[in-house]
């Protein structure tokens, strides 16, 4: 063990976060992870990493760079870096801007200095988002089978697509976005960038606006409210979190530095918002009400990735389909319920 190659990830008690600690423990890393607990559910992340007894937790914030320094030190020798750490919900950008900005913009600019200071030869992929593609207004929509739909994009949207940062979050996501990449064009680093489509698995306690097919779940199984922002009727194509990590190794084993691939469930994997509560509905063998509001700002009517990139350069796909998927969900939600519940109430 004592040659085991060396991770650290911050954001590490997040949901993402935490699933790859655990996958990289389990193929022989020493995984660090790095993380405020200010996300709810961190800390019942947290407490399970810890209690693994093979991933070191270090508490600390990526906005300061003494925390990132201090971790570094701690995890020796790293190999690998995985930028989980940011702040994710649209809406609390909105709310927050300065704070959103702080954590995603200068949070990733202090991780990357971190690394260009303690591991300029490691492997770091970026956890992007499909939102630095703003709103795609100039791709026409049209509503098929109940659900809305591009009208000629049949394959999904590309790494292409003009970057059009809409939203705080958007912006700060973005500027992170560009900085992973052109730290690999100006200071040689092996970086990645992954935007990523929606992001779906067990461990995630979701909430109303982020990690919304987590959300709907827990919110089906505990009996509580469930809005609907819009008409139901967006789109977004649905990716089971191990196969993104599956991404993830092959980024560090044989990607190409500075390279920049989506991440989706694909046109395969779409559903609809109203097309999800139904499945859960199917699932849970009941009905769960709901109520509509207005539609939130920079939310897109459809999104799916087009996932032929990573499929030609990586030989990386989606295994895992949606029904598939939420049923583990769904199994787990009731697994936990009672302690999603008393997150929830924390």
């Amino acid at each position: 063990m004592t040659n085991a190659k060396s991770m650290l990830i911050t954001g590490g008690a997040g949901f993402i976060g935490c699933h790859a600690a655990t996958h990289y423990a389990e193929r022989g890393w020493r995984v660090t992870v790095f993380d405020d607990l200010s996300r709810r559910g961190s800390d019942i992340n947290w407490d399970h990493l810890q209690r693994r007894g093979d991933v070191r937790c270090i508490r600390g914030d990526v906005r300061q760079p003494a925390d990132l320094d201090r971790a570094f030190g701690k995890a020796g020798g790293v190999d690998a870096v995985l930028h989980m750490a940011a702040q994710v919900a649209v809406t609390t950008s909105v709310t927050d801007p300065r704070h959103d900005f702080e954590v995603n913009a200068l949070g990733t600019f202090n991780v990357l200095e971190a690394v260009r200071r303690h591991a300029p030869a490691a492997g770091f992929v970026y956890a992007s988002t499909n939102k630095v593609y703003g709103g795609l207004e100039h791709h026409d929509v049209i509503e098929r089978d109940g659900r809305y739909d591009f009208a000629s994009l049949p394959s999904g949207v590309g790494e292409a697509e003009p970057l059009d940062f809409h939203s705080p979050y958007g912006c700060s996501k973005g500027a992170a976005d560009q900085y992973v990449r052109d730290y690999s064009r100006i200071y040689g680093l092996r970086s990645f960038v992954v935007r990523q489509s929606c992001i779906y698995g067990t461990r995630q306690f979701g909430v109303e606006d982020q990690g919304w097919v987590a959300w709907f779940t827990i919110a089906s199984v505990l009996g509580l409210p469930t809005a609907v922002y819009g008409d139901g009727k967006q789109v977004r194509d649905l990716l089971w979190v191990d196969d993104l990590l599956g991404l993830y190794d092959l980024c560090l084993e044989r990607g190409r530095p500075g390279s920049i691939y989506n991440a989706g469930g694909g046109p395969a994997n779409r559903a609809s918002v109203l097309e999800v509560l139904g499945e859960l509905e199917r699932q849970l063998g009941k009905k769960i009400p709901r109520t509509f509001a207005d539609w939130r700002p920079g939310d897109q009517r459809v999104f799916y990735s087009d996932n032929r990139k990573a499929a030609e350069e990586l030989g990386w796909a989606p295994r895992t389909g949606v029904q598939a998927g939420m049923e583990q969900l769904v199994a787990w939600v009731n697994e936990h319920a009672p302690a999603i519940a008393r997150a929830r109430a924390a």
